[in-house]
């Protein structure tokens, strides 16, 4: 992926800002043998105060020189960080099977930017995991920079027990579509994707079109850049494990808004050759946490697989 002026700018405040990140413990939650923090810290790349809650599974804990993997979880449309650790009941599978989770932030909060509390689906709580280029936005939400390379980068100094370079990466709706995103994006850095009804087509549903219009512009080669059904085609490295989907057949941005599209995504992978293939899972569920809860224990045993954990 060539680097935009934008995005070089974005890289070089972020190298001055890592030997200078600090983390605040606002919580500290005992779990599952494990510990849920709930720490939060200053962004170079948002320019604003950022929360992410971060699970430490029981051997993160011990004195050992062995590493832990990670898993990303990404949210969708108005979460925080609280959302996914305190309602899909990741921690139990991860704690059990050995992951840590991180949970970040889906926006910038507090900009102050005209128009960013004004609707749910855009602006705060939706930053659309996306560097934007556009102003008023591009200065505070660069959702895609801080996510894939300050957030991690800070974690890793804070917590060398945790393996960063031994990662992967799922999330749920806006977050799935910023997991299959970022797994394309950023070729071999991800050991495997998953997603729960995940929007996967978001050039072309109200949604994507909203936040990729104000956040990226009007021409659609941008937009082209961050849609996992154009990225996918274009997606040539070794590393194409399969990509795990569940999908609720209740969930109305399914089948009633068509926000989703998880079809036109298996489509196009499998004429581009994607080699793992697509296993998209349509299951008795809506788009809630109920759902999300009922299938987890499915995505950490995935993601377990390709991370090396004994399941």
């Amino acid at each position: 992926m060539a680097l935009t002026k934008s995005n070089s700018l974005l890289l070089l405040s972020l190298d001055q800002s890592l030997t200078t990140m600090t983390f605040s413990i606002n919580a500290e939650i005992h779990q599952f043998q494990g510990k849920l923090l709930k720490l939060s810290h200053e962004s170079a790349v948002t320019k604003t105060k950022m929360d992410v809650n971060v699970f430490l599974p029981p051997s993160a804990l011990e004195k050992s020189s062995s590493k832990i993997p990670v898993l990303l979880y990404l949210s969708g449309l108005t979460c925080t960080p609280n959302n996914a650790s305190e309602k899909s009941f990741i921690q139990y599978f991860a704690g059990k099977y050995g992951l840590a989770v991180v949970f970040p932030d889906t926006s910038p909060r507090g900009a102050s930017i005209a128009g960013e509390d004004d609707s749910w689906d855009f602006g705060t709580g939706a930053g659309f995991y996306v560097d934007a280029t556009q102003e008023p936005w591009s200065t505070n939400y660069n959702m895609y920079t801080y996510v894939h390379e300050e957030l991690q980068a800070g974690l890793a100094g804070e917590f060398p027990q945790l393996d960063f370079l031994n990662i992967s990466i799922t999330g749920h709706s806006m977050g799935g579509f910023g997991a299959l995103s970022g797994f394309f994006r950023n070729p071999g850095k991800y050991k495997s994707v998953s997603a729960f009804a995940p929007i996967s087509n978001p050039s072309t549903c109200q949604w994507g079109e909203k936040n990729f219009g104000n956040y990226l512009g009007s021409n659609k080669e941008d937009w082209y850049a961050y849609d996992p059904t154009h990225l996918v085609g274009k997606y040539t490295h070794s590393n194409q494990p399969p990509i795990l989907i569940h999908q609720g057949s209740q969930d109305g941005f399914y089948f009633k808004d068509h926000q989703l599209q998880p079809e036109i995504f298996v489509k196009a992978a499998q004429d581009a050759g994607y080699q793992g293939g697509v296993d998209l899972r349509i299951v008795d569920g809506d788009h809630s946490y109920f759902f999300i809860s009922s299938f987890v224990e499915d995505h950490v045993k995935h993601h377990g697989k390709y991370l090396g954990l004994k399941l």
